[in-house]
């Protein structure tokens, strides 16, 4: 970990960061105004939504196993492989990518607008406490390439 790291860096795994924020959207939206939205819709769309985001987690995850490179979002800084294939070749948080989707898809059940302030906060935590420390171990374990292929695939989308 660097230096001048906070001590909320690379602490909280990030499954656990979005199981509290669809815990926190769950609670916004049965104490605020829901959307009226159907049920059936709702849950077809929910459904559809969070599929991909799993389809895009999982394949993020195939990725670094392929490459037998850590898939420990806390220890970034035993990466042995620089990803930059299957989803990373778009995103070079597939894993976090998938995650919001997957919120995305949560608010669309709870057909609370409400709750996509918990996909908001989701990306701004990762940004900040995972990333940016995961962006900094990476920069320092293949510095040159790393450059490279941040200056050519973006952080979410």
């Amino acid at each position: 970990m660097h230096d001048n790291a906070h001590p909320l860096e690379l602490k909280i795994p990030p499954p656990v960061v979005a199981a509290l924020l669809a815990l926190a959207m769950w609670s916004a939206s049965v104490s605020l105004p829901t959307l009226g939205i159907p049920l059936a819709t709702r849950l077809v769309a929910a459904i559809a939504i969070a599929a991909f985001g799993i389809a895009i987690t999982v394949s993020g995850a195939v990725a670094l196993r392929r490459l037998g490179t850590t898939h420990n979002p806390l220890k970034p800084d035993t990466a042995s492989s620089l990803a930059a294939v299957g989803a990373f070749r778009f995103t070079r948080n597939p894993m976090y990518v998938g995650l919001a989707v997957i919120l995305v898809g949560w608010a669309m059940f709870l057909a609370s607008a409400w709750a996509l302030i918990g996909v908001a906060i989701f990306v701004a935590y990762m940004t900040r406490w995972q990333i940016v420390p995961e962006e900094r171990a990476l920069a320092a374990n293949f510095g040159a390439s790393y450059a490279a292929y941040r200056a050519k695939v973006r952080r979410w989308l």
